[in-house]
């Protein structure tokens, strides 16, 4: 049952490290005038969807491995939450994301401001869906 505990591990530490964004973060970065918050939200995104897609497809892959080890629902159900964060992150942050990429820092306004308000809404998707994936695999991990 090792897989189901590093499942809730896994999945423990991309909402962790989300829910970190979202109220450590996207704050402070918020802070800056528009040309640092856009100089600062590139390299930090870079880095956490580096860090964050995989841990989203680990967690998918332990929550598999335990839901065929044990059969219990609830490690598929946080197995394919922690999964969900992939097409969510491909199909709705991803254009977000392409048009703040493609903004010059010495360029960046309102509505860059704007836009990354709007990541960051969205980005607390992911952060719920991680803690959603940690309660189903810790409920899981309770019964076995």
């Amino acid at each position: 049952m090792i897989a189901g505990h590093l499942a809730l591990i896994v999945a423990a530490v991309f909402s962790g490290a989300a829910i970190f964004v979202n109220l450590v973060e996207q704050p402070a970065r918020f802070s800056l005038d528009d040309r640092a918050l856009l100089a600062e939200w590139k390299p930090s995104y870079k880095r956490g969807a580096a860090m964050q897609a995989p841990l989203a497809l680990a967690g998918f892959v332990l929550g598999l491995v335990a839901w065929w080890q044990t059969r219990d629902f609830l490690f598929l159900a946080g197995g394919i939450t922690m999964l969900a964060n992939w097409p969510w992150t491909i199909l709705v942050i991803y254009p977000v994301n392409a048009v703040l990429m493609a903004a010059e820092p010495e360029q960046a306004g309102a509505q860059t401001r704007a836009l990354i308000a709007k990541w960051a809404r969205l980005h607390a998707v992911r952060t719920a869906l991680g803690f959603i994936a940690v309660i189903a695999f810790f409920v899981a991990c309770l019964s076995h």
